[in-house]
């Protein structure tokens, strides 16, 4: 891809923030129902709108500090944004990569196992073998593979909308005819937000394309956009069966089950479950960013097949750490202590200190 290819500079950021938001965000609409289709269909759309303003407006500023300073590693970047307290961040950063990588070894193991009988360790060690070749070639075909997987996911989340609205449309219509905004949309929606917002960092070596502000600006609020619509889609469909499914542990496979078509639910399967090693990657690929810059920093230069030791060996200590904290309490209380963490040393820092330096064009000395 050429470096001043539109879709490199417009698209591609929002893909790849895409495939990092959904396997923790939306892949199997319990997340959906939790914070957005419990609170009615409208409100709920509502809520999603916000989520969308938000993500749109803290990526664009996090691209043009980015852009402004070079700082394409999430290091670099907190170096920059908050001088000496940047491992505030790491140490958050590292926190979340176990939870999240936890999460995907055992959503990905139970899906593997139920939908097509393959047993646990053999899902785990597909997952360590596709993220460990990914991380081997590095950046270029991370970001070929996560855009061109969000395309295919795309496509299917469009015929999982339309065989939705053949199958439940009538009842879509009067569901959301006969709702009501209520209370809750804008909590829902900024909730939503901050409990995801923590990957933007993560996406950074992404937007290397980006040579001038408008261009970040513009690529940031159309992530927001690109990430929120397969979730869009999901939740009308979802809609079609409110209220009932609001008690689904898994709504998707509530809903491929309405379907009655074994293909579809097959490849929409093999699709979410590639959206495991989507996001394993790309956090993973993120670290290795880390590394490596800061190893160039101190003069030295490092082998390529570290990347996919360093990749596989914290896919493995997050694993066993998810195992030993006991994965379901590692969900209830991680994932809303984490937000507040990534929101007060990430969201609060880039529009408030980002935001004024990128107002000023203020050059920025790296931290210690």
């Amino acid at each position: 891809m050429k470096k001043d290819n539109w879709f490199t500079i417009y698209l591609l950021p929002g893909f790849v923030f895409q495939s990092l938001v959904i396997a923790g965000g939306y892949a199997t609409g319990r997340e959906l129902v939790e914070f957005f289709l419990r609170l009615g269909p409208l409100t709920g759309l509502l809520g999603m709108l916000i989520t969308t303003l938000v993500w749109s407006t803290v990526a664009a500023v996090s691209f043009e500090f980015t852009r402004m300073t070079q700082s394409y590693d999430y290091r670099s970047f907190f170096q920059k944004l908050l001088g000496k307290a940047w491992f505030v961040y790491e140490i958050a950063y590292v926190a979340l990569l176990v939870l999240v990588l936890s999460v995907i070894a055992a959503a990905g193991g139970d899906m593997m196992e139920s939908s097509f009988g393959i047993p646990r360790a053999i899902s785990t060690i597909i997952i360590m073998s596709a993220i460990g070749l990914l991380t081997f070639f590095g950046t270029t075909v991370i970001e070929k593979f996560l855009s061109y997987w969000s395309l295919l996911l795309y496509g299917v989340y469009l015929v999982f909308l339309a065989w939705g609205v053949s199958r439940f449309g009538g009842d879509i219509s009067r569901n959301f005819s006969q709702s009501a905004v209520g209370p809750g949309w804008f909590t829902g929606g900024v909730a939503y937000a901050g409990y995801n917002l923590a990957v933007i960092p993560a996406v950074l070596f992404s937007i290397r394309h980006l040579g001038k502000r408008k261009q970040a600006l513009a690529s940031g609020a159309i992530a927001g956009v690109i990430g929120i619509i397969p979730g869009v889609l999901f939740f009308i469909v979802m809609v079609g069966m409110y209220p009932a499914i609001v008690d689904s542990s898994v709504p998707s496979n509530t809903l491929l089950a309405a379907f009655g078509s074994r293909w579809f639910e097959v490849l929409f399967q093999v699709v979410i479950y590639g959206t495991f090693i989507e996001t394993g990657s790309g956090l993973l690929h993120s670290l290795n960013e880390r590394v490596f810059h800061t190893a160039q920093e101190r003069g030295h230069t490092l082998p390529a097949y570290l990347r996919p030791v360093i990749a596989v060996s914290a896919l493995i200590f997050a694993i066993v750490a998810g195992g030993k904290l006991g994965l379901v309490a590692l969900i209830a209380k991680g994932y809303g202590f984490i937000t507040w963490v990534f929101i007060l040393v990430f969201v609060v820092p880039v529009l408030t200190i980002g935001l004024v330096r990128i107002w000023r064009h203020t050059g920025v000395k790296v931290g210690s």
